[in-house]
């Protein structure tokens, strides 16, 4: 018999997804507690304060991909959550002299203007590109909130598979092969179907290595262009956000949802093991000893961390554990957060006050050659001699960041390896590679290194010790074919149920992946749920 307070289930981690997950399975009468690692909840959707007055997502830093379901079905907008819109998507400063930039808006029509002063013949072609990105950003949306099919499964997976199957054949032809394009393609051979600038191929390519430590040449990285495009903010499809307050403005709507719906909420409470007894998951014994029994276990963590450290290796087969130890992490990621005096004025832009452009994606990425020896660099000498940057300066769009006058900007950069080569430390190369970062962005914006009052620095190193994503990986694992859907974590694993009896995993190792987009949170919940109505949990 179970004990009386022993809870349903316990999640391991109060990031975005095991908060989703906790809120629906109290929705569904089911006891749950949630304990977190840090003294916050969030993982890494969280805002802090980095210096006196200066606060700003310190990870995750914008939004676009959260579920329009899991917003509903929580009620967020109505429990603090406030998103809103940039004024265009993305500006890329191409150059030093005055006019050598490109601006992505929502506007199709101007988006046409806005090409064709670099590529006339690009421009004509950004209508079929569009239609053929929506067509299967369409597919993917409703692949998003699916249990994927596992491999060698049985009758609900081959029923599963059917389904999928049946999303696939109800394209035209030419809609499949885009379909397979996107699955297998490099971000780069896929763009060059469509468009010949550098720049403009760039600019699109950009999205299909965010988040993944690979050259835009790279086979596989067009779906993770894709990954990153079939978002919406507000209900505007392909829009992307700020939540006021920052990412951790997400969690903590979250955290009220779950917590009036019966959750609690542990912070400052890390995991050191599952507890197996019996072949299957009973609760975890904490890092101070603490024993927290429970019928079942979310781990909202990468499965690396899970199936290699927090689970002991008798509790595995020995070529799955290996597999698992195999699991590709390392997402090339190096972030920063800096305080500054004024905005960053781009040579190619001059402006007297804010403009469009500093409400947007700013990315220094000039062309996809840039952006592919970004990478060859970091293989080689452990960082890019000139990185690829994102800058969002969001406190253009939210005063409660920044003291008037001042503003914080988040620089999210790639390409940092996850492992320096000859053995060194991170510890002792972080500085110099945030200074490269800076020197970078102060070539396009020549009064930027001296506008920064302090920085706040996160190299892949410090991404893992601080939120728990191995090798600063912000996927848990990479978007790879042999890492994605059916095959996410590992084949026979991907309906969220791992090889312990009773252990689920819920965090973005899951389908669909990295992102803040809550949906691994939302289907794991589905299968436990399911679960434990078919009585399937001791007790």
């Amino acid at each position: 018999m179970t004990e009386t307070n022993t809870p349903d289930v316990i999640i391991i981690g109060a990031g975005h997804n095991g908060l989703v997950c906790a809120c629906y399975l109290a929705a569904a009468g089911l006891k749950t507690h949630v304990v977190e690692r840090r003294s916050v909840v969030g993982g890494a959707a969280v805002t802090e304060e980095f210096h006196p007055g200066f606060r700003n997502s310190t990870a995750s830093y914008t939004v676009s991909l959260l579920n329009p379901k899991v917003i509903k079905d929580l009620d967020l907008y109505n429990n603090g959550l406030k998103v809103v819109e940039r004024d265009i998507s993305n500006f890329w400063p191409l150059g030093a002299e005055q006019g050598a930039y490109l601006k992505l808006t929502f506007d199709q029509a101007r988006n046409k203007e806005e090409f064709a002063r670099i590529s006339k013949k690009d421009a004509e072609a950004l209508p079929a590109y569009y239609d053929a990105i929506d067509e299967a950003a369409e597919v993917l949306r409703g692949l998003v909130l699916e249990i994927p099919p596992n491999l060698g499964g049985g009758l609900s997976d081959i029923w599963r598979a059917m389904k999928t199957g049946n999303r696939i054949r109800a394209l035209k032809t030419k809609g499949q092969r885009l379909v397979i394009d996107l699955f297998t393609k490099s971000a780069a051979e896929f763009l060059k179907g469509y468009f010949e600038h550098p720049s403009i191929i760039g600019a699109f390519a950009f999205d299909g290595i965010v988040g993944a430590y690979a050259s835009p040449y790279a086979a596989g990285t067009a779906y993770v262009l894709l990954h990153h495009v079939f978002g919406e903010v507000n209900g505007k499809k392909g829009r992307w956000g700020h939540a006021i307050g920052g990412m951790g403005a997400i969690t903590a709507a979250m955290r009220r949802v779950a917590e009036a719906r019966g959750v609690t909420v542990t912070t400052d409470a890390p995991v050191a093991a599952v507890l197996i007894e019996n072949g299957r998951a009973a609760g975890v014994k904490l890092e101070n000893g603490e024993i927290v029994r429970a019928r079942a276990v979310a781990a909202n963590v990468n499965p690396k961390l899970l199936l290699t450290k927090l689970i002991g290796a008798d509790a595995l087969a020995a070529d799955f554990r290996k597999r698992m130890e195999n699991y590709v992490c390392g997402s090339g990621t190096f972030r920063m957060n800096v305080a500054l005096s004024e905005l960053p004025q781009f040579s190619c832009l001059p402006t007297d006050g804010p403009g469009e452009h500093h409400r947007s994606g700013i990315v220094i990425g000039p062309t996809v050659d840039y952006l592919d020896r970004a990478w060859l660099d970091a293989k080689i000498h452990g960082w890019s001699k000139e990185p690829i940057v994102e800058m969002l300066i969001p406190s253009t769009m939210d005063d409660s960041l920044a003291p008037e006058g001042k503003h914080v900007a988040s620089l999210f950069c790639q390409q940092f390896a996850p492992e320096l080569p000859d053995g060194a430390s991170w510890d002792d190369k972080r500085e110099a590679a945030a200074e490269t970062i800076i020197e970078t962005v102060t070539k396009y914006a020549p009064n930027f290194k001296a506008s920064i009052i302090a920085k706040q620095i996160h190299s892949p190193l410090d991404l893992e010790r601080k939120f728990g994503l191995v090798g600063g990986d912000i996927m848990h694992g990479r978007l790879s074919l042999d890492q994605m859907f059916s095959t996410r974590p590992q084949p026979g694993y991907a309906d969220y149920r791992m090889p312990v009896k009773g252990l689920y995993l819920c965090g973005s190792g899951a389908h669909p992946g990295g992102g803040v987009t809550g949906a691994p949170g939302h289907n794991a919940a589905k299968v436990i749920i399911s679960d434990f109505r078919a009585r399937r949990m001791p007790g």
